[in-house]
């Protein structure tokens, strides 16, 4: 089981100093402590993740700081951006971290992104899977046809050329049919208990290695990284008393977005429609539900047997979410209880594997 570090939740509504520096020195803990990879995302127009408008820039900025994790996108809206952008941006990461670059590609989520795409909203799926083959093709050298100003076809190559002669890709996945076409373009995937359990998300992971399969990938070769909220400690009862207000906090902020995309698919729900009372219910149900079996929060211990499960049903990877905490100094006092977990995780591999059964 391979663990990464996942970023989501900077709040770039207020101007403060260092408003980066949680990224940066966990992102070296990470690199000097066996960690696989950091990903930052693509966000706009909120201030959750407003910190995050674009991961190609906080990846380059890491390349300087880091010698050994690979740098992700989590994610690329691709309908956002042309294809050779994408393809010129992520190389010069590339050639700056000495070939450790790697995308996951999204299609878009809320309507108010799109004012910075000529591309309509309900078309992302579509261009979001034609632009992932434009970026490769780009990627490996090839020249690919695009219209210019005046509707002529120009054949266009990107430059400067990447190290990697294959882009790492994942594709981020929440609909049934998004982790079969995943499968069938080979990709690994980045996936998330967002609305869901583990037993709901099971079959899709099924889905998305049947087709794997099918179309002539190798499932083992394949990354299935699962995003959690991760927040570990000494004492379980202390880590949840720590996690409890940043947590209800942070969902308050995550409903927020939630409404935006309600909204735009036309449906009216608004946090205003609650009393103060009905809120922090909803927001103690959701902080709940996340801390049992949808989240690592807790003690490396008491994690553990939920490591067992996410292996049991095919993923690979836990993409941990560690900037609900906004507490720089808390944060970081809770990363070698991370490691302790990670190291845990892989004696437990070890030792399961020499007796012949499957963790």
């Amino acid at each position: 089981m391979d663990f990464s570090l996942f970023y989501f939740d900077g709040d770039g509504s207020v101007a403060r100093p260092n408003q980066y520096q949680l990224l940066i020195e966990s992102a070296k803990f990470a690199d000097q402590n066996g960690f696989t990879a950091v990903w930052t995302p693509e966000r706009h127009f909120h201030a959750f993740g407003g910190l995050y408008p674009n991961p190609c820039v906080t990846s380059a900025a890491l390349a300087m700081v880091t010698e050994n994790l690979q740098l992700r996108a989590g994610s690329v809206v691709v309908p956002l951006h042309h294809p050779v952008r994408i393809a010129e941006d992520w190389a010069v990461v590339d050639d700056l971290s000495n070939g450790r670059a790697a995308i996951a590609f999204a299609s878009g989520w809320t309507m108010d992104e799109f004012i910075l795409s000529p591309i309509p909203h309900a078309s992302r799926k579509a261009q979001m899977w034609r632009g992932i083959q434009q970026v490769q093709q780009l990627w490996q050298g090839a020249a690919v046809d695009f219209s210019d100003a005046a509707g002529k076809s120009v054949a266009a190559r990107s430059l400067p050329r990447p190290l990697q002669p294959q882009l790492p890709t994942w594709v981020t996945c929440q609909s049934t049919e998004t982790f079969i076409e995943a499968g069938r373009l080979g990709a690994n995937i980045l996936i998330s208990l967002l609305g869901g359990s583990l037993e709901q998300l099971t079959p899709k992971i099924q889905a998305y290695q049947q087709s794997l399969s099918k179309h002539g990938h190798n499932v083992n070769s394949k990354t299935i990284s699962l995003m959690l909220h991760t927040f570990l400690g000494r004492n379980i009862d202390q880590v949840k008393d720590d996690v409890r207000q940043p947590f209800c906090e942070y969902l308050k902020n995550h409903y927020g977005l939630l409404e935006n995309l309600a909204k735009g698919m036309g449906l009216s729900i608004s946090l205003k429609d609650f009393s103060d009372d009905d809120l922090d219910s909803l927001l103690s149900f959701g902080v709940e539900g996340f801390m049992n079996d949808r989240s690592l929060i807790g003690t490396p211990d008491s994690c553990l047997p939920f490591m067992q499960k996410l292996t049991q049903v095919g993923i690979t990877e836990v993409a941990c979410l560690i900037d609900f905490v906004q507490d720089f100094d808390v944060v970081m006092n809770a990363l070698p209880y991370l490691k302790q977990l990670k190291d845990n995780c892989a004696i437990h591999l070890s030792a399961t594997a020499m007796a012949g059964s499957t963790y």
